[in-house]
């Protein structure tokens, strides 16, 4: 199976931290966030960098005991002309933590899902960097979505569908994991622009919970577009339709949409 490096992850992480913080700059700090209507874009930049910061410290000191994780924040510049040099500082520090050194290494992993903690938190924050950089760039009127490459994309719908179907998905999130069970319905994604071993997902929902694995079946419902659009799409950061064709039950890939969304905002 093709899947996305470690080390092509670190890099998209401190690049799209970098996108990120132009679209903020441009659309300045008081800016409401079209995909995100609870903030603004100080409060996105401060999450982004602040979670990078955060994560960089538990990696650094190796902390594998959820009681000893941080608590406290990194100081957030309040002057935007600062948010560039900020946000660089805090990717650039997340990803030295994360070195190959630190890939195996007992760190702690929320999602309790058999990775290890560095490689939950670069996926983590791949998929922050990724998806609030959307968000920003929509709030500053830039067209975004054809800078989410495919390959990047696809892994962050694996990452996705991992989290949903974690072992403490249910305890984090218990009306979700209800909403996700079934009595066996099928739904499945197929990007058109990767390698089939790596953008083909198939759920199925059980009695018990929901699963997911590479491929294709037969299904209730398939949706096939770019793999960025499904991104985009699962993320409740574009509609349903766009850019996506779908064959088979819509309301069941409406309902699995509207109920399982994990991003911030």
């Amino acid at each position: 199976m093709t899947e996305l490096t470690v080390d092509r992850a670190r890099r998209a992480i401190v690049e799209h931290t970098r996108r990120l913080a132009e679209s903020a700059v441009a659309a300045g700090p008081g800016a409401a966030v079209p995909t995100a209507p609870a903030w603004t874009v100080k409060d996105l930049v401060e999450h982004v960098g602040q979670t990078q910061h955060w994560v960089a410290e538990m990696v650094e000191r190796r902390i594998a005991d959820p009681t000893q994780l941080p608590t406290e924040m990194a100081a957030f510049p309040a002057d935007p002309g600062e948010w560039p040099a900020w946000l660089s500082g805090s990717a650039r520090r997340v990803v030295d933590a994360c070195s190959d050194d630190a890939l195996d290494a007992p760190v702690f992993n929320p999602a309790a899902d058999g990775r290890t903690g560095t490689r939950f938190w670069v996926s983590s924050l791949l998929n922050e960097a990724v998806v609030h950089g959307f968000d920003a760039a929509e709030a500053a009127g830039r067209p975004a979505e054809g800078d989410i490459d495919a390959e990047v994309a696809a892994a962050l719908i694996s990452n996705h569908f991992a989290m949903l179907t974690s072992p403490t998905w249910a305890m984090q999130r218990p009306e979700s994991a209800h909403a996700m069970r079934g009595t066996g319905q099928t739904l499945q994604w197929v990007a058109t622009d990767t390698a089939a071993d790596a953008g083909t997902w198939f759920v199925e929902r059980r009695p018990d919970g929901a699963t997911w694995q590479h491929g294709t079946q037969r299904a209730d419902v398939t949706l096939t577009g770019p793999a960025r659009s499904l991104l985009l799409t699962l993320t409740r950061r574009v509609p349903l339709a766009d850019g996506i064709s779908i064959d088979g039950d819509a309301d069941l890939v409406r309902h699995w949409i509207d109920n399982t969304a994990h991003v911030s905002g």
